[in-house]
């Protein structure tokens, strides 16, 4: 299965290579939709959750699934690069990280600590891939930065959009329906 799975993570990372608008189409739908995405599940926090927790699945397969080539030993990079709609790998990593931040903001009402649990979670999946030497994987810096700035796309979508549309109350049943009878509740967080 591990070998499957690198093999489909080489596939996606050369399709991104050979197709660099991709990226570029994808952080636009995420700053484009994302805003509506957030209000449509403004008043459902627990499908906002579920989708919350179903798009860290990506980010944990694409980056700590083992690599079917790359360093043997420790090996980690420096680098400080500003992502540009050129550099697909950069982009790539930014965009992967919008949507379970949004989406796990929207749940918690709390951007800003989504935001830290998120660049933590980058530094650990660096971390891991620096010291888990069987991944053949190399921690950078790059990636942690660029994730933590999707993560704040991400989180600043949610504020926003938690903003604007604070003291709204539902206009349809949320399917939530402990929020539903208790305004108090629904208030909180």
């Amino acid at each position: 299965m591990g070998t499957l799975v690198a093999y489909r993570r080489r596939v996606i990372s050369t399709f991104l290579v050979a197709h660099p608008w991709l990226t570029t189409v994808a952080l636009v739908a995420c700053l484009v939709g994302g805003p509506l995405v957030a209000v449509a599940l403004l008043h459902r926090r627990r499908a906002a959750l579920l989708l919350g927790v179903a798009a860290v699945v990506p980010v944990v397969v694409l980056t700590l699934t083992p690599a079917s080539a790359g360093p043997t030993g420790i090996a980690c990079a420096a680098e400080w690069s500003l992502p540009t709609l050129g550099r697909v790998e950069l982009v790539a990593n930014v965009v992967l990280f919008i949507p379970p931040t949004l989406l796990l903001a929207a749940a918690v009402r709390r951007p800003w600590l989504v935001v830290l649990i998120a660049s933590a979670g980058s530094a650990l999946v660096e971390t891991a891939q620096a010291l888990l030497t069987v991944l053949h994987r190399a921690c950078s810096t790059n990636d942690w930065a660029t994730n933590t700035l999707g993560a704040l796309v991400g989180a600043t979508i949610a504020a926003a959009v938690l903003y604007a549309t604070r003291g709204q109350a539902p206009a349809t049943p949320s399917g939530d329906a402990a929020e539903a009878r208790s305004p108090a509740r629904a208030d909180q967080g």
